[in-house]
């Protein structure tokens, strides 16, 4: 991580904090439940700028890394694996960066895309969670601003701990891909299956229940009390906790997934956080429309496919070498969405069925 690029890192981390900061000290003071008009404001917010993240990138990407002519750029898409080589034969330095620059756009914005179309299934675990443990909903804002919140430190680590590791290991990409073809399988033999969450015997109980005392009575606001003098974790700090634990197993999916858009940790952190923070939003839209995109997780299935595909065609020996572009996959992904979503506007649940499956 050079100088330049932890400069550009640390303005994009107190620019998304400032954001954070407006939602929770002014639009979200105070616990209430978030309506579907207000939830669609704020995930067309959230769109939009991540939108205006794109355009920057589009016109001054370069700069995430400094780059100024040819050299630089070929120097770092032998370090990234940009797919873009065979475009700057005969360029001169202002063409090669524009060409950069372009591409890095696209990266992000089909980065964004996977993470945001997998954060869907995150939001099935998450909408669970909430029922299993009967958290009101006016404090569903607040378990997922902070459990958000803790997921940006946690990407953080995990983006840029793979990216190192890849770099050193790069056939564990290999591995990877393999993983994520096994997964979106998994997930579309499973797509019927009725998920549940064991609030006994869950891990992070388990956890708690050993180490922390815990005040299962209380059904305020807060994540910590204190009786006596002495300090107990509250039911909704749990809840808190296994969000995140949750995210923990979402991230090994979806950030892999990334990595086979672009190797450059940045646009995959960018990309990645800005998909999560919009998740909150995302959430109270979906929340009460989920079962009518019942195709839905055969799109996602076959997403997990796709990218999985990807990332492991340029080890295979009949195809090693073999690049899919950045707009090829970008244009593939939003096929995926849109046939899965579409189909299921078209072919509407069985409404008896429904009921059996409830």
């Amino acid at each position: 991580m050079d100088f330049y690029s932890n400069m550009v890192l640390l303005g994009f981390l107190v620019i998304m904090g400032f954001f954070l900061a407006l939602d929770l000290g002014i639009f979200h003071k105070k616990d209430h439940e978030i309506g579907f008009k207000e939830a669609a404001i704020w995930t067309g917010i959230w769109i939009f700028l991540a939108l205006v993240a794109f355009v920057l990138i589009y016109f001054f990407g370069n700069e995430i890394h400094g780059m100024k002519n040819l050299e630089e750029v070929k120097a770092k898409i032998q370090e990234y694996g940009h797919p873009i080589a065979n475009q700057l034969q005969g360029v001169s330095d202002a063409q090669a960066v524009s060409i950069y620059r372009k591409n890095l756009a696209f990266e992000f914005l089909t980065g964004y895309l996977v993470e945001y179309s997998l954060s869907i299934d995150n939001i099935f675990v998450i909408i669970l969670i909430f029922y299993s443990f009967g958290i009101e909903k006016k404090y569903y804002h607040r378990v997922l601003f902070w459990g958000i919140l803790g997921a940006v430190v946690m990407r953080f680590l995990f983006i840029f701990l793979f990216s190192a590791l890849i770099h050193r290991f790069e056939w564990i990409l290999l591995l990877f891909g393999l993983f994520l073809i096994f997964t979106g399988i998994k997930m579309f033999a499973e797509r019927n299956k009725n998920k549940k969450i064991d609030t006994k015997n869950h891990p992070v109980i388990r956890f708690t229940a050993r180490y922390f005392a815990v005040d299962k009575d209380y059904t305020g606001h807060n994540f910590f009390i204190r009786k006596n003098g002495k300090l107990f974790i509250t039911s909704l700090m749990i809840v808190l906790l296994i969000v995140e634990f949750s995210d923990v197993i979402f991230a090994v999916d979806s950030i892999p997934a990334i990595f086979s858009i672009t190797k450059d940790p940045y646009i995959v952190y960018f990309s990645n956080i800005f998909a999560i923070i919009g998740l909150r939003s995302l959430f109270f839209l979906l929340i009460n429309v989920m079962n009518k995109f019942r195709f839905l997780h055969i799109g996602l299935s076959l997403l997990l496919v796709f990218v999985g595909v990807k990332m492991s065609l340029p080890f295979l020996p009949f195809t090693k070498g073999f690049h899919i572009s950045t707009l090829h996959s970008l244009y593939i992904i939003l096929a995926i969405l849109a046939v899965s979503i579409l189909v299921s506007v078209i072919i509407p649940e069985n409404k008896r069925q429904t009921e059996i499956n409830h």
